[in-house]
């Protein structure tokens, strides 16, 4: 991978670490949780694990679904 790409979302991995640290409020956690996600992912389809790319791009919105129902579900 070229290295200035390899920065870039090495940068957003580690940012959207810091961000879900700091913000409180949960909607903006979960938004975090995905750049976080989008950081990983360049560098596991790099290396050959394909399936686990698959499996995360799954996993990611339908965890991401159920956390705001029940994010949602205790505000209301």
């Amino acid at each position: 991978m070229i290295w200035y790409l390899q920065l870039i979302f090495g940068l957003m991995a580690i940012g959207g670490a810091a961000v879900a640290a700091i913000w409180k409020n949960p909607f903006d956690k979960l938004i975090a949780i995905g750049i976080i996600g989008a950081g990983i992912m360049p560098f596991l389809a790099e290396k050959g694990y394909l399936d686990v790319v698959i499996l995360v791009s799954l996993i990611i919105p339908i965890s991401t679904i159920i956390l705001l129902r029940i994010v949602r579900g205790d505000e209301s």
